[in-house]
């Protein structure tokens, strides 16, 4: 009752309606202290004008007001605290839509990062491994990884295999009449018609093209390995030998003969100013080697024009090759003959009386194939030793290659 005493009152109320004006304000009181504890400036001075309101206006109309203000402030709280409460909703879906947008994103991302590292991973860099391949009589074909253990391979054939080439993934071999035999990993051969019954005595690759030659001045190409197509050398003499360089085809054979093909297409037939007949032809130190019988050793810039250098021996030269800085011409009974720069030549002896036929370099050392299923390997051209083939089949050549 003291507020009532301190306040301006122009009008006496009963006992009753002071009782009534009390309880009014009470309720209007706790809404504003319970109304989810908002703390609203307005709200505050709402109450106090509510209250003011009781007490100026006539007790005859006093409770009608009250009552549609009552309603009415109770409504309008109402309304605004939801309205209050639905924004507040609203930001947070908002946050939500963020978050669930940003996930989605990372999602992605992550999904790309995923593929991108699974692809990574799927695409294999491409290793290449060591391959040493010999080839000889009744369709041997002997294979290894360090040119000290050897596996018999099947063939298929049952003829003379005379030589291997590796290019566009392929191995292929050629041998007499007209047998060529390809395959991808050196243990498994698939015959291919060559589409001819000629003798195929050599075969390389080189400017996307393989190249093989053969009796009767034969010469057929191929890109794959698999389809092959005849073509005219230019001569009927019997080739030998074929080698690449200088953006040359060099094919050697029977009486001394030597053509040329820029393309293994067309050739040009060159002279050789001998009639001896050549085994062997390979390009290295940016020149051609021809070699053959009688200890002839021909060399060449361009392959048109030769020269005859020295080789101090006598005996027929049936193989040859470069690797580690020397040249090494093969001869009969063991015998070869060995050059720093191709044109002085030294003799040595390999240990064995067998004829000795082919050789390469490759995974740091020599190997040499010949006679009766000979294999021999040296670190340095000076020391051999004897591998165990597994076979007795004379071994016409031997070839290596990094494949994949």
């Amino acid at each position: 009752m003291k507020y009532f005493k301190q306040t301006h009152i122009h009008r006496k109320f009963d006992k009753s309606s002071i009782a009534t004006i009390n309880s009014v304000a009470n309720l209007l009181q706790n809404i504003y202290l319970h109304s989810y504890q908002i703390e609203n400036e307005w709200y505050y001075y709402h109450y106090h004008y509510l209250k003011l309101k009781v007490f100026t206006l006539g007790i005859e109309e006093k409770m009608k007001k009250i009552l549609h203000i009552l309603l009415i402030s109770c409504f309008s709280f109402t309304i605004i605290s939801c309205a209050e409460i639905n924004s507040s909703m609203d930001d947070i879906s908002n946050k939500y839509d963020e978050f669930s947008k940003e996930s989605d994103e990372t999602e992605k991302t992550d999904a790309k990062v995923e593929q991108t590292t699974d692809s990574t991973i799927s695409e294999k860099t491409p290793s290449s491994r060591p391959l040493f391949v010999s080839v000889g009589g009744k369709g041997t074909i002997l294979t290894s990884s360090n040119g000290t253990k050897w596996t018999k391979r099947a063939s298929g054939s049952k003829g003379k295999l005379r030589a291997v080439a590796y290019g566009n993934d392929t191995l292929v071999v050629v041998g007499f009449s007209g047998v060529i035999l390809t395959s991808s990993d050196g243990a498994i051969w698939t015959k291919r018609k060559s589409g001819t019954k000629a003798h195929l005595g050599n075969v390389t690759y080189a400017n996307d093209t393989f190249v093989a030659v053969g009796n009767g001045g034969s010469v057929i190409t191929s890109s794959d390995g698999t389809k092959w197509t005849k073509r005219k050398s230019g001569t009927k003499t019997s080739l030998y030998g074929v080698a690449y360089g200088n953006n040359t085809f060099v094919a050697v054979g029977y009486k001394g003969t030597i053509v040329t093909s820029s393309d293994g297409t067309k050739w040009t037939k060159r002279k050789s100013n001998t009639s001896v007949e050549f085994n062997e032809v390979i390009y290295a130190d940016d020149t051609f080697f021809a070699f053959g019988f009688k200890g002839v050793i021909l060399s060449s810039l361009s392959g048109e024009s030769w020269s005859k250098i020295k080789s101090g021996t006598r005996m027929g030269l049936l193989g040859a090759s470069h690797g580690n800085s020397t040249f090494i011409a093969l001869g009969n009974a063991g015998n070869f003959i060995t050059s720093s720069d191709g044109k002085s030549w030294t003799k040595r002896n390999s240990g064995t009386k067998k004829h000795l036929r082919g050789i390469t370099t490759g995974n740091g050392k020599f190997v040499i194939v010949g006679n009766a299923g000979t294999i021999l390997t040296s670190p340095d051209s000076t020391t051999w030793s004897k591998m165990e083939s597994g076979t007795s089949r004379h071994l016409r050549r031997v070839f290596f290659e990094l494949v994949e």
